[in-house]
């Protein structure tokens, strides 16, 4: 048993590693070159492994640009959902920001390269997701629950983007505070309470 334990420990390192070398080469080549420019054989040149290894991992390049997107979410996800909720959105958006700023070069090339793996449609459907698990629609609300979330998702994504493009002229802090003052606070205010269960 032990042979067979350290043998799968190994390979899922390999795995690991080679998924790592990776996706460091799309970053690097999609802002070096554009993701459009980008093909297998760049990746694999850069990531220094076989042509045919690329194939083991994903079937494609957009394969691949869809596993950093949902790393980057689960990982997001992960870091917002215990503040959520009752806690300030200042907080939770500075988190946001701090995320971004952190793996910057990573939010740039799926900004990039967003059209290739509807991104968009999946940042939504994740927030919307964490919105659903954190809050309630506000009784007698005239704005839906899912109007709002769809809001406070694409809103926090462009002023995310914003910020980027700009070089990230305000630190994570105020971001997170215009986060709450022009995105959250407002919208709560009309359509969504924290979930109390």
């Amino acid at each position: 048993m032990g042979d067979g334990e350290g043998s799968r420990r190994h390979t899922d390192l390999r795995v690991e590693r080679t998924r790592r070398r990776l996706a460091h080469a799309m970053v690097e080549l999609t802002l070096d070159r554009g993701y459009d420019s980008v093909t297998i054989r760049d990746l694999t040149q850069r990531a220094d492994i076989g042509y045919a290894t690329f194939f083991r991992h994903y079937s494609d390049k957009e394969s691949l640009l869809r596993e950093l997107l949902d790393d980057v979410l689960a990982e997001l996800m992960a870091l917002i959902e215990p503040v959520s909720g009752d806690a300030d959105a200042a907080q939770t958006g500075t988190l946001v920001f701090r995320h971004a700023q952190e793996n910057a070069a990573l939010y740039r090339v799926l900004l990039a390269s967003r059209c290739s793996v509807d991104m968009m449609g999946r940042i939504y459907e994740v927030g919307s997701d964490g919105m659903r698990r954190s809050f309630v629609p506000t009784a007698g609300s005239d704005v839906p629950f899912e109007i709002a979330a769809n809001h406070v998702v694409r809103a926090f994504f462009a002023l995310i983007e914003w910020w980027l493009e700009h070089d990230m002229p305000y630190p994570p802090e105020a971001m997170g505070r215009v986060y709450q003052a022009l995105i959250l606070a407002p919208t709560r205010a009309v359509a969504f309470e924290p979930r109390r269960d």
